[in-house]
């Protein structure tokens, strides 16, 4: 932006083109300052609480997807008038993140994940329950609902809740992977010890554009399940793989004996 260009060009307007280049280069702290005098701008502010969860400052990344959920109706606008398209990858589980968009849904999603960082359960999943009533077919948000109700509640009734979440879902991508995992996970709860096993199963069947998070997880739940079936050797098996790639993975080393 020139100097004339500058000269009328609002304020708002100014440091978020300012917090845009500063983010390019790669100067984030620099470009959080320019973000928040612009938050007034519904994409300032979206990119604002993405920076400020990226740094883990959840208070302040509340606050910005707050304003920016507020003036949802706007958002894209200044990305768009300086042809920039906006994404952010957001983690959804430990292993798997999703991209979003400076957009209502990606807004919501963010300001879940920031009240999950914060302990506060309900309140995220009352955000990704609005999310899922707009999309049930929403991949992201049904696997943010199902690691909700296993993780964090873990009762029957959530685990009932986690495997409807996975119903028709196929191994077709890293997130509908991750989707049933929690579904493996929620039938291991359940006590359906064969049907978590299949899932499981068909969760490790493919493995291109799986990270080694994700098929480390899918293999350790399938030898606990494996262990609980009284298949000891087929466990220990899983176990010794899961070792081998991550000797610090959970309690696989005290399960093998070598802890």
């Amino acid at each position: 932006m020139g100097f004339f260009k500058r000269l009328v060009t609002p304020n708002n307007e100014e440091h978020f083109v300012d917090g845009m280049r500063q983010f390019v280069l790669t100067h984030e702290t620099a470009a959080l300052n320019h973000f928040s005098k612009a938050q007034q701008l519904a994409d300032a502010a979206f990119m604002a609480g993405i920076l400020s969860l990226k740094r883990k400052s959840f208070p302040e990344a509340e606050r910005f997807f707050k304003v920016a959920k507020s003036r949802q109706a706007t958002l894209g606008r200044y990305f768009d008038k300086y042809g920039v398209q906006a994404s952010a990858a957001l983690a959804i589980t430990e292993e798997v993140a999703a991209i979003v968009g400076a957009d209502p849904r990606g807004v919501l999603l963010a300001l879940a994940e920031v009240y999950q960082h914060q302990g506060r359960w309900k309140e995220a999943a009352g955000l990704l329950k609005q999310l899922y009533r707009r999309d049930p077919e929403d991949i992201v948000v049904r696997l943010s609902l199902a690691e909700l109700a296993v993780e964090k509640a873990g009762d029957k009734r959530s685990c009932q809740t986690a495997v409807k979440l996975a119903k028709g879902v196929d191994n077709e991508s890293e997130l509908h992977a991750a989707l049933l995992l929690y579904k493996g996970m929620a039938l291991h709860r359940l006590r359906l010890l064969a049907a978590a096993r299949d899932t499981m199963t068909a969760a490790l069947r493919r493995r291109k554009d799986r990270s080694d998070e994700l098929l480390r997880a899918i293999r350790y739940e399938r030898a606990l399940v494996y262990d609980e079936m009284g298949q000891a050797q087929r466990a220990r098996s899983e176990l010794g793989k899961v070792y081998a790639q991550d000797p610090n993975y959970e309690d696989v080393a005290v399960r093998l004996g070598l802890g």
